[in-house]
C-alpha cells in the first residue's frame, strides 16, 4: 500500500513538474511576444517620427526657400527699381525749376528717360526670374528647351534633353518646381562638378513621371552627406516632396552624378 502511494506521488510531482514547466514555457513565451511586440512596436513608432521630423525639415526647407526668394526679390526691388526711380522723381521735380537752360533741360530729359528703361528692363528680368514667360506661356516642355539652349549658347557645356511625356498645362505652379530643379541641377553640374556634357530625360517608369537627369562631371563621394547639402539637395528634396514623389541620387568621384526623380 505504502508503495502505491509513493509511486502515486511520484506521478503527481512528475505532472506537477511537467505543468509547472509548461506553464513556465507557456509565460516566458508571452514575455518573449510581448517584448518583441513592444520592440516591434517601438521601432515603428521611432520610424514615424524620424519620417515626421524629415517632413519638418522639408516643410522648414521650402518655407526657407521661399523666405529667402522674398528677401532677394525686395532687394532686386530696391536696388534696380526704386531707387532709379527716386532719381526719375528728383529729375523731375528739377524740371520744375524756371532756371534751367535748354541744355540743362535736355540732359535730364534724357537721364529720365534713361533710368525709366532700365527700371523697366530690370522690372522685367524680375518678372522673369520669378515665372519665365516661356512656362507660362507655353509649358514646361517649351520652358526646358529654352532653358537648354541658353546653356548650351554658352559653348562650355552640351546639354541634351529628351522628353516621352505630356506636361499638362494647367499646372503650373508643379512646372515651376521641376523647372527650377533643373535649374539647380545645371547649375550644379556645371559650378560644383565642371561638367561638359548634360542629360536631361523624361519618361514614364512604372506608370510614373520620372525625370533622368547625368553629367560627366567631377562627381564626389556619395556618402559624405556634406557635399549633398553644399550641392543644394536640400533644396531640391523640398521641390520634390511638394511634388509628391521620390528621387534616387548616386554619384562617385570622377564618374558624374545621376538623379532620377518621379512626380505626379
Amino acid at each position: 500500500m505504502n508503495n502505491i502511494n509513493i509511486e502515486n506521488n511520484e506521478i503527481i510531482n512528475v505532472v506537477f513538474f511537467i505543468l509547472l514547466a509548461f506553464l513556465s514555457m507557456f509565460l516566458v513565451l508571452i514575455l518573449f511576444f510581448y517584448f518583441s511586440r513592444k520592440k516591434i512596436v517601438q521601432i515603428e513608432v521611432n520610424k514615424k517620427n524620424l519620417e515626421i521630423e524629415h517632413q519638418k525639415e522639408l516643410i522648414n526647407s521650402v518655407l526657407s526657400t521661399q523666405e529667402e526668394e522674398r528677401n532677394r526679390i525686395a532687394q532686386d526691388l530696391h536696388d534696380e527699381i526704386s531707387s532709379k526711380l527716386n532719381v526719375v522723381s528728383l529729375n523731375s521735380y528739377l524740371l520744375k525749376s524756371e532756371n534751367l537752360t535748354e541744355e540743362e533741360q535736355s540732359v535730364i530729359i534724357n537721364n529720365v528717360i534713361e533710368l525709366t528703361q532700365k527700371a523697366i528692363e530690370n522690372s522685367r528680368r524680375i518678372a522673369h526670374d520669378l515665372l519665365p514667360p516661356v512656362l507660362e506661356k507655353f509649358g514646361l516642355h517649351a520652358g526646358i528647351e529654352e532653358l537648354v539652349e541658353e546653356y548650351n549658347s554658352t559653348k562650355f557645356v552640351e546639354v541634351t534633353y529628351e522628353n516621352n511625356i505630356h506636361f499638362e498645362s494647367y499646372l503650373v505652379e508643379k512646372h515651376l518646381h521641376i523647372f527650377r530643379i533643373l535649374q539647380e541641377l545645371l547649375n550644379n553640374s556645371i559650378r560644383h562638378g565642371k561638367a561638359t556634357k548634360v542629360s536631361i530625360q523624361f519618361t514614364n517608369f512604372e506608370n510614373k513621371k520620372t525625370c533622368i537627369y547625368s553629367d560627366n562631371g567631377i562627381g564626389f563621394d556619395n556618402s559624405m552627406s556634406k557635399n549633398q547639402k553644399g550641392l543644394g539637395m536640400k533644396n531640391i528634396e523640398s521641390r520634390i516632396y511638394f511634388l509628391q514623389g521620390n528621387f534616387s541620387f548616386t554619384s562617385k568621384p570622377n564618374e558624374g552624378v545621376k538623379m532620377v526623380f518621379n512626380f505626379n
